[in-house]
C-alpha cells in the first residue's frame, strides 16, 4: 500500500507542476487552452522523469525487478499491474525509447508552440496524437494477441486503475486533440481556399 501512495503522490506532482506552469505561461489563454497546457506538460514530464528513467534501468542499468532507488519502486508498482515492466520486455523497451525521445520532444514541441501561437503547433500536435497512439497500440495489442499472460486482469485495482485508467489517458485525451487539430485544420484550409477564391 505504501509503495502505491508514493507512486500515486509522484504522479501527483507532475501533474501539480504541470498546472504551476500553466499558471504561468498561458495565464492569458482560454480555459480550454490552458488544460491542454497541462495535459502536454504532464505527458513532457512523464516521458521525461518517469519513462526515461524506466529505459535507462532497462538497457544500462539492471531490470526494473532488481533495480533500487525511487523510481525504481514506482515501476516495480506498476509492474504488479504489467509484468513485462519488471524484467526489460524487449517490446516494451523498444517502445519506450521511441515515446522517450519521440513523444517526449514532441510534447515540448507543441507546448512551445502553443505558448508562442505558432502556426506548426496543429501539425505537431498531430504527429505527437499518433505517436500517443501507435506506442499505446503497440505496448498492448501484442499482449493481447497472446492471451495477455503479463497483464494482471483479475485484481480490479490493477485493471481498472493501473491498466485503463492510466493507459487509456494515453488513448482519449490523443484523440480528442486529434479532433480538436483537424477541425483547426480543416478551418484553415478552408479560409484559405475561400481567399484564392476571391
Amino acid at each position: 500500500m505504501l509503495s502505491l501512495l508514493i507512486s500515486l503522490s509522484f504522479i501527483l506532482l507532475l501533474l501539480g507542476i504541470s498546472f504551476a506552469a500553466s499558471k504561468r505561461y498561458v495565464k492569458e489563454k482560454p480555459a480550454l487552452e490552458k488544460w491542454i497546457f497541462v495535459w502536454l506538460s504532464f505527458d513532457f514530464l512523464i516521458h521525461l522523469f518517469l519513462e526515461g528513467p524506466f529505459v535507462y534501468m532497462s538497457i544500462f542499468g539492471r531490470q526494473v525487478e532488481t533495480s533500487s532507488g525511487f523510481l525504481a519502486s514506482i515501476w516495480k508498482e506498476y509492474g504488479k499491474a504489467d509484468t513485462r515492466w519488471l524484467y526489460s520486455d524487449p517490446t516494451v523497451v523498444s517502445i519506450e525509447i521511441i515515446t522517450v525521445v519521440l513523444a517526449g520532444f514532441l510534447s515540448f514541441a507543441v507546448l512551445y508552440a502553443l505558448v508562442n501561437d505558432l502556426p506548426s503547433r496543429h501539425f505537431l500536435q498531430v504527429l505527437l496524437c499518433t505517436a500517443e497512439l501507435y506506442g499505446d497500440w503497440m505496448t498492448f495489442a501484442p499482449e493481447w494477441l497472446v492471451g495477455s499472460p503479463s497483464l494482471v486482469t483479475d485484481n480490479p485495482m490493477y485493471l481498472w486503475v493501473y491498466l485503463t485508467l492510466f493507459n487509456g489517458l494515453w488513448v482519449v485525451i490523443p484523440l480528442l486533440l486529434l479532433m480538436q487539430s483537424y477541425k483547426f485544420l480543416q478551418n484553415a484550409v478552408s479560409q484559405y481556399g475561400h481567399k484564392k477564391l476571391q
